[in-house]
């Protein structure tokens, strides 16, 4: 068993005033929390994906890492109820001589529980079968009250034609239908905090954004996206599908991985001439961001 290995922080009111902080002593990355006097450290880096948990907030007992909310108690690093088996190593603290002093020797093993695979958590292999095209309408409307559509009636004319004419398999996806939230800027915490799947697809089984991620990464070869011009740019449904899509290319940030191969993707734009160039060119440029 190896022996302890004692360092002093320094004086004890350098740490008292604050309830979480981050601290870096050699290669060791803590957490050191402050309740009610009593001081605590836990491993600082979170076992999901490697949030900085010293950046994080100190809600009760429990240290919150400040990329996906996962908690740790702040002086057993245990998970919290119900999921315990997820935690970090703990340090040993002293106060001696009015000095704060940590064991950088772990107190306690880091665990893991085994979580079930994501749906989308998965190879991607291109299935037998004909060629494939997805519609993809970015046209908000009142479902309740609808109403004509250009893009629409163009987007709904070309997969019948590829499904009647050239024997392609077609789906159609109308964001307008589906129930999914904006992107939440995870990448703007760090990188890696961008997840694939999805960090609100993972967290939330409700956000119905995983119909778009398994058609555009796993099933169709052809994506066909159909937008209207509102104030010279595409829609609101496009951007805020296009925010959530940078998952997919986070990837190759991340990972070196290349989530599309082999696929193409079009476009239907109505609205006259009012920044079509504009509007085209930014299609055409995040698409291929994607690997289309």
């Amino acid at each position: 068993m190896s022996e302890s290995k004692w360092h002093d922080l320094g004086p004890v009111e350098d740490f008292s005033g604050k309830p979480l902080q981050a601290l870096h002593v050699g290669s060791k990355k803590l957490a050191l929390t402050c309740r009610d006097g009593t001081f605590s450290a836990i491993s600082g880096t979170c076992r999901h994906v490697g949030g900085p948990l010293g950046e994080g907030t100190l809600q009760g007992e429990y240290v919150t890492c400040p990329w996906h909310g996962w908690k740790y108690h702040c002086s057993t690093g245990l998970g919290e109820p119900g999921y315990e088996e997820d935690s970090v190593p703990r340090y040993d603290v002293e106060v001696r001589d009015g000095h704060l002093w940590v064991d950088l020797k772990p107190a306690t093993k880091a665990g893991k529980s085994v979580h079930k695979k994501h749906a989308l958590d998965r190879s991607i292999k291109r299935e037998d079968g004909p060629v494939r095209v997805v519609g993809i309408s970015t046209t908000a409307m009142n479902t309740d009250l609808p109403r004509y559509s250009t893009s629409d009636s163009l987007l709904e004319t070309s997969l019948e034609h590829a499904r009647d004419a050239l024997g392609a398999e077609t789906r159609l996806i109308k964001l307008n239908e589906l129930s999914f939230r904006a992107c939440e800027g995870y990448y703007s915490k760090a990188a890696r905090a961008c997840t694939w799947p999805c960090s609100i697809t993972q967290m939330d089984s409700n956000d119905q954004m995983d119909q778009v991620y398994e058609a555009l990464v796993f099933w169709a070869d052809v994506v066909l996206v159909s937008t209207p011009i509102r104030w010279g740019v595409a829609s609101s449904l496009y951007f805020k599908m296009a925010e959530r899509l940078n998952c997919v290319q986070n990837q190759v940030t991340t990972h070196d991985r290349v989530m599309i191969r082999n696929k193409v993707a079009s476009f239907i734009i109505t609205g006259g001439q009012d920044n079509i160039q504009a509007v085209a060119g930014q299609l055409l440029l995040f698409f291929g961001e994607l690997g289309f």
